[in-house]
């Protein structure tokens, strides 16, 4: 049975509209939104890493991460190159960003799209178990990244994993069971 985690996350992604109820991102009622509204407030707020990652697999792991970019401000400079290949950088890939992304492996593809979903500096950073295809040594490697972007851009990461390892090294945990959130006392 399926309990709902990405479900929950789609919506607070503003990639589906809840079914009842409000949600308010940075005091915006985003019920209240029309599509392109949505798009634009998900677009510089929220990053999103996806289970599956989405790459477009002929570009480079540096074009993959600078895409959000280039849709907000519509031609590639300098600024994002540079943004992008720290980000490249921060998880572990800067041999390989250069390497279309078709090329890389799965934990190489997750690391991209983490870095990719960073890009904008969102203020909130959704993640659907972006561990699950890493080994231990990258997997601790992104978690860390999460800690750090949290620490230093003051980015809220709210993400999904199965790993009890992982939910125990986290602030807050909040489990989803059959379609219930259950808060611990």
């Amino acid at each position: 049975m399926a309990s709902g985690k990405s479900t929950l996350l789609n919506i607070i992604g503003l990639l589906a509209r809840p079914t009842s109820g409000t949600l308010a991102l940075s005091g915006v009622d985003t019920v209240t939104l029309g599509d392109a509204e949505l798009t634009r407030l998900s677009g510089r707020s929220i990053g999103f890493v996806f289970q599956h990652h989405h790459l477009l697999s002929a570009f480079t792991a540096m074009e993959n991460v600078m895409l959000p970019m280039l849709g907000d401000a519509g031609f590639p400079n300098t600024e994002m190159a540079e943004r992008a290949a720290q980000l490249i950088e921060d998880v572990g890939l800067a041999p390989w960003r250069d390497q279309p992304a078709g090329e890389l492996s799965g934990g190489q593809q997750q690391r991209v799209a983490l870095a990719r979903a960073l890009a904008m500096a969102p203020a909130l950073l959704l993640a659907d178990e972006p561990t699950g295809n890493l080994d231990t040594v990258s997997a601790d490697a992104v978690f860390a990244l999460l800690r750090r972007v949290n620490a230093e851009q003051h980015t809220s990461v709210l993400f999904v994993t199965h790993s009890p390892e992982l939910a125990a090294r986290c602030d807050k945990t909040i489990q989803v069971i059959d379609g219930q959130v259950v808060v611990p006392g």
